[in-house]
């Protein structure tokens, strides 16, 4: 992008990674098919043979530039060197991994990490000598005394899934710098807009796309961008290795996605923490556990380093029986059960962290919920809620 002063994430947003002179004027970059690339030489065959060159389309699997455009745009707003684009926030995540541990390695991973993430850690990685520990997400500057000589990359999530841990990973990046280590964020709860990773000291930053970025639950994707060029250029030879393929028309709806993002992400923003702050007032619910509030034990760390907030968080209800829980659930008008979140519904998620927490104890005796909440009315969405609890008192 040109300019003659630095364009704000809403001016980016519209503008990075069209490139329209490219295309006959057409605004938005158009959806180009292909497995097989033709090439007019053996000179120009030998350097495709070679990777040839960054955004160079030379087969189907390694991307075209429907693609290409869109890393371009993501790693743009995220402030990174480059991003790769795979098919899934899962494939991101193990391809991210994947590409800097060999066997003998140990990893440091938050403990309130995506289950896929430890899943990928508990199975995988240990078959092939690779050591995870888990640790505190709220440890800080202190990680420092869990890393060891073979430790070689630290992985964050801030804040962290279903429980929604702040971290500080200004501290934690300093203290895994200063041994050589890597450090790994799955920024996918702010969006490319409301976090730069790589200003507070993160070597990768992770994204499941599925979410905020596409914004319209209906493409799966991840993306992965790099402070560095030799970083991408490493997980560029593990995405090949994988064979992970995105398909152009998942990245041409992400595109189009990425250009509401911005006013998406600020009625996210408005919508969450108006319910939020509403459950603070229900006997129903003992606490509630967004960043964005200001009695939330990591709401400062979020002031220093967020710029918003989207509109996943929790809530824990005081003990409820299963058909109690049931009865709430089973009958909302707005909000929908599913696992993912980050489209413009509303979605609701009976969970329960205690089933994968090692490192650190979740000991609330209540039921923990966990919300999205989407688009709609907040006051629609409240009412919907409200009636929920209600249905309580009558299981």
């Amino acid at each position: 992008m040109s300019g003659h002063r630095p364009q704000k994430p809403e001016t980016k947003l519209v503008h990075a990674g069209r490139r329209s002179s490219q295309y006959h004027g057409v605004v938005n970059p158009p959806v180009l098919h292909a497995s097989t690339i033709l090439f007019d030489s053996l000179d120009e065959l030998e350097k495709a043979a070679t990777g040839g060159g960054p955004g160079k389309t030379t087969y189907g699997r390694h991307g075209t530039p429907t693609r290409f455009l869109l890393e371009e745009a993501v790693a743009e707003l995220e402030g990174g060197f480059g991003t790769l684009c795979v098919s899934s926030g899962a494939s991101a995540i193990t391809n991210a991994i994947l590409a800097f541990v060999k066997p003998g390695d140990h990893i440091l991973i938050t403990d309130s990490a995506y289950f896929p993430t430890r899943n990928l850690c508990n199975t995988f990685l240990k078959k092939f000598g690779v050591e995870t520990e888990y640790y505190d997400p709220t440890i800080g500057g202190d990680i420092a005394g869990l890393i060891r000589d073979n430790t070689v990359l630290v992985w964050c999530e801030s804040p962290g899934s279903l429980t929604f841990e702040m971290q500080d990973i200004p501290a934690i990046a300093a203290a895994a710098h200063d041994r050589g280590v890597k450090v790994m964020l799955d920024n996918t709860w702010a969006s490319p807009i409301l976090c730069r990773p790589f200003e507070l000291g993160v070597d990768v930053s992770v994204q499941a796309g599925t979410k905020y970025i596409v914004g319209h639950s209906d493409v799966m994707m991840g993306t992965i961008t790099t402070a560095t060029e030799q970083d991408l250029l490493t997980v560029k030879k593990q995405i090949l290795i994988s064979g992970d393929a995105i398909g152009p028309d998942d990245c041409y709806l992400a595109q189009r996605g990425l250009r509401t993002l911005s006013v998406r992400m600020k009625q996210h923003h408005k919508n969450g923490l108006k319910v939020a702050s509403w459950l603070q007032t229900r006997d129903e619910v003992k606490r509630v556990l967004h960043p964005g509030l200001p009695d939330d034990p990591g709401h400062e760390i979020w002031k220093r380093d967020f710029s918003g907030a989207c509109g996943l968080f929790s809530f824990v209800m005081k003990p409820v029986e299963k058909k109690q829980l049931a009865n709430m659930v089973n009958h909302m008008d707005l909000f929908g059960m599913g696992f993912s979140w980050g489209g413009f519904e509303s979605l609701i998620l009976p969970s329960d962290p205690t089933k994968i927490r090692t490192a650190t104890n979740w000991d609330e005796d209540g039921q923990l919920i966990r919300l999205h909440v989407g688009l709609e009315d907040a006051d629609d969405l409240i009412a919907d809620l409200e009636a929920g609890f209600e249905r309580l008192k009558t299981a």
